[in-house]
């Protein structure tokens, strides 16, 4: 008899916590899988403490082949579920596509951020759902902050240093008290003008920052924002963003180049597209997380609107502290489904919650008691030291390395403003050129979810001053990204990228793979001299990227000797020019040596 096959769809906090409570619970008796876009387990509360630059990425990503090692992890995006067929239909990481067969499916896919219809937002805000905008955050508040400070212009410098959040909420707050901490630290390295410093915002419709939280522990967050020069704006969003601004709806307008959206999230548009009832995006589930109608169906999580036992006719929020609850509850009923144990009701007891303000400084309420100040901020950092499932001695001493050195405020350049849009059904991986997306039902728009064409939404991406906002490049198409921006193709003078035009090894061999890059037009069965003497391309047109095996540690004005015959379909090729005569030619094994110039001057690379 074969054993029963259980998918979980999604490694968050409920989707993490019901793998490996199943691994434990059916010990070896069924095949569980899980199915995550990433091979780690984001720890969502601490993502602010990336960003402000105080605890590295791999930090507060836990390994889920490290720490679920009897469950089969596989990389993709689930893009159908067939439930009358049980099967989960996905999208590999480099577009392959798969089906998995489930005898019991658990959907905890999560949740991304939430739109509102606020014209501009979605092309220049950027949201903080996962470690590539945390990532892309960091290194854009430590771009700004150095380009105020060199910038001439008074005004420039103002909206360049100045950052606006909408949301007040947990992950809004946080991401005000620490960025200010960090701009400020980077301020007193490197002054800007004289009477100028980082101007941090936080907007909400909200009568109080962090209304979800008991009252006094809104006033103890909100006074010490504003103590670190927060300007904290009650009952007031943005009614429109354009690439220089926003416009609030107090009708005044605040230049800026920075716009956080934390305004909340939506469930994952995954569960739409299943059919079946739902609560405000959320699949409606019964109080032992099971979908009425379909007892092989389980959810837990952002997706799942689970009924609060506790207040009858509500349901559960959507936070982390419930998702990691539905995920044991879930994997006991799904066990117990199978025959093992027996099945239990969700019933939750309220612990309190703690907000990270940065520093010494927090607010919590652990058991209903209020606390503020360095004990809350002990607290608050035992209660995630507690909670992680995994690298907590490394973040231990990041916060120790933290409060005894400066912190490193760098910009790597890694994820650049289009590869991390707004509206996206999965915040978690960044947007690279030529990866396939998934065609998902988006809860708003059209309904399709994004282009394969990675340039489709460029929220925000910062323009050179060279190109006017809102046209593309000349040469290239609206959907490419900018051959001086990482992820598209590398400009003409950088090492690595694309060699001059009047420079040898212009072209990949055939041989070789990955010559060219998705959307180019490869030279395939043209000679490389061929090609070399065939004169610059047209206006344009791209040319293949040179590859790794070819030498660029050289470079000169004159082409040289090819270290091998050359085959050509329309006969031999051009041998090309002489060497000098007191250089003796190359083996075929032996790098060609410095080509003498003409002109008297040494040419590039030459000893």
């Amino acid at each position: 008899m074969s054993r029963p096959r259980i998918v979980i769809v999604g490694a968050g906090f409920a989707g993490y916590r019901t793998a490996r409570t199943l691994s434990r619970l059916t010990r070896h008796q069924a095949d569980i899988t899980l199915l995550n876009p990433t091979d780690y387990f984001l720890y969502l509360p601490l993502l602010p403490q990336v960003a402000a630059g105080i605890l590295e990425p791999r930090r507060v990503s836990v390994s889920l082949s490290g720490t679920l090692p009897h469950v089969r992890l596989v990389l993709g995006e689930a893009d159908g579920i067939d439930l009358d067929g049980h099967t989960v239909h996905y999208t590999g990481p480099e577009g392959e596509e798969g089906t998995l067969p489930f005898d019991r499916l658990v959907l905890a896919a999560g949740s991304v951020n939430k739109l509102l219809p606020v014209p501009g937002v979605a092309e220049h805000a950027h949201g903080f759902r996962g470690l590539p905008e945390a990532l892309y955050l960091r290194d854009h508040v430590t771009r700004q902050v150095e380009l105020a400070a060199a910038a001439k212009d008074r005004a420039e410098c103002a909206a360049r240093c100045t950052f606006v959040v909408v949301g007040a909420g947990y992950t809004g707050t946080e991401v005000a008290a620490h960025g200010a901490m960090y701009t400020d630290a980077q301020v007193r390295r490197h002054p800007m003008r004289t009477g100028m410093r980082p101007r941090w915002m936080l907007l909400d419709v909200a009568p109080r920052v962090l209304p979800e939280m008991d009252e006094r522990l809104s006033r103890t967050a909100e006074r010490v924002l504003r103590q670190r020069g927060v300007d904290v704006r009650m009952g007031t969003s943005v009614k429109e963003a354009t690439h220089d601004g926003v416009l609030l709806t107090d009708g005044s307008t605040v230049d800026t180049r920075t716009l956080v959206w934390c305004v909340g999230v939506r469930p994952d548009p995954l569960v739409e597209s299943l059919g079946l009832p739902l609560e405000r995006g959320r699949l409606l589930v019964d109080s032992h997380l099971r979908v009425p109608g379909r007892p092989e169906v389980f959810a837990c999580g952002d997706v799942a609107a689970v009924p609060d036992l506790n207040q009858p006719g509500q349901y559960t929020p959507m936070t982390a502290q419930h998702a990691w609850r539905h995920g044991k509850v879930c994997a006991q009923n799904v066990a117990a489904s199978l025959g093992v144990g027996r099945r239990r009701a969700y019933r939750h007891r309220d612990m309190g919650f703690v907000v990270d303000l940065g520093g010494a400084k927090a607010a919590a309420n652990p058991l209903g008691l209020p606390m503020s100040g360095p004990a809350a901020g002990a607290v608050t950092r035992g209660y995630h030291l507690a909670a992680m499932p995994g690298n907590r001695v490394r973040v231990a001493a990041d916060w120790l390395l933290d409060a005894v050195l400066p912190r490193q405020a760098v910009q790597l350049g890694l994820v650049r403003s289009w590869s991390v849009p707004l509206e996206s059904a999965s915040p978690e991986v960044a947007r690279v050129p030529g990866r396939p997306e998934r065609a998902r039902q988006a809860g708003t728009g059209t309904g399709e979810r994004d282009a394969v064409d990675p340039g489709a939404e460029r929220a925000g991406e910062e323009r050179s001053e060279e190109q006017p906002a809102g046209s593309p490049s000349q040469g290239r198409s609206s959907g490419e990204p900018a051959k001086n921006q990482p992820g598209g193709e590398p400009a003409k003078d950088q090492p690595g990228g694309e060699p001059a035009k009047n420079q040898p090894h212009a072209e990949p061999r055939e041989e070789q793979p990955h010559g060219s890059r998705s959307g180019s037009t490869r030279a395939s069965g043209t000679p490389r001299r061929a090609a070399e003497t065939a004169g610059p391309p047209a206006r344009g047109t791209r040319k293949p990227r040179k590859t790794s095996g070819t030498s660029g540690a050289t470079r000169s004005a004159t082409p040289a000797a090819p270290s091998g015959p050359t085959r050509s379909a329309d006969g031999p090729a051009d041998p090309g020019p002489e060497p000098p005569a007191d250089q003796p030619p190359p083996g075929p094994d032996i790098a060609p040596g410095p080509v003498k110039r003409t002109d008297g001057r040494a040419a590039e690379g030459d000893s």
